[in-house]
């Protein structure tokens, strides 16, 4: 009953577009036992100890803050004062919906972003409002075949169903201009998603930040915008800019810092 009810949950989980992590022992005495610990707090099933639960628990919030998918420890790296469980070790493994990434505006930036994107691994939507520009015979590779397009007759109503809770979704507004990217922020805003990007210099953005502002939009979601969006790099062509922002989208999924790798060896102090 315990596994059945661990797999309803892991369901929901990934319908909410939340996250958990599976714990299951696979060395000790009740090798097999699994326990889903969700980042809001629930829990369901135990690995047949008490103190064991509650240590496994406070290793997997901090297992959930890091980069891994998964992790094998024994009990002693992280709760050593379990003497009794010396011998055992947990399988700690994320679980969460694939990445999300809704792009507004189908033009040579949004297409390659899309493209891109669905390279790398995200459920891709990609909108506009111009059915040609989200014509499948655009997208006809096997790669593109899985990137869902939606002609927009009403851009705040097609993001905002796109968008739906905003758990794990990122949101990448480049369309052609102000009313537009105005619509579409204002959408993306109310959504609440992971992530909010969009393009054009800062005049331009600013311009729709402060309309928006005028008509009481949360300031603390404005501030969240990454305007103009994506990392520098100097891209140049659509492609370009395409890998900048998807640079940037990976980066705030991540927790990475956008800084180059090599950095350290120019500044090693």
């Amino acid at each position: 009953m315990t596994t059945s009810r661990i797999t309803e949950n892991i369901n929901l989980v990934l319908e909410r577009g939340s996250r958990a992590v599976l714990a299951t022992l696979v060395a000790g005495a009740q090798v097999g036992a699994k326990f889903l610990i969700e980042e809001h707090g629930n829990i369901t099933g135990s690995l047949g100890d008490s103190g064991l639960d509650e240590a496994v628990v406070h290793q997997a919030i901090t297992f959930l803050q890091s980069r891994d998918d998964a992790k094998t420890l024994k009990i002693s790296e992280f709760a050593p004062s379990l003497n009794e469980f010396s011998d055992a070790a947990v399988l700690f493994e994320r679980v969460e919906a694939e990445p999300r990434l809704v792009i507004a505006g189908a033009g040579h930036v949004g297409a390659s972003l899309a493209r891109l994107a669905a390279m790398v691994g995200y459920q891709v939507i990609l909108i506009d409002d111009r059915a040609e520009f989200v014509s499948r015979d655009l997208f006809s590779s096997s790669n593109e075949s899985a990137i869902d397009l939606i002609a927009a007759k009403d851009w705040e109503a097609a993001l905002g169903e796109a968008i739906g809770n905003g758990h794990g979704t990122s949101v990448a507004i480049v369309t052609r201009g102000h009313k537009q990217d105005e619509d579409c922020l204002r959408a993306a805003i109310n959504s609440n998603p992971a992530y909010i990007g969009m393009i054009g210099s800062k005049r331009r953005t600013n311009i729709v930040l402060d309309k928006l502002r005028e008509e009481g939009a949360n300031e603390v979601q404005l501030k969240k915008v990454h305007a103009p969006i994506g990392l520098d790099i100097g891209a140049i062509s659509p492609e370009e800019v395409a890998l900048a922002i998807l640079a940037e989208i990976v980066a705030d999924r991540r927790g990475g810092k956008g800084a180059s790798l090599s950095e350290w060896r120019r500044n090693p102090g």
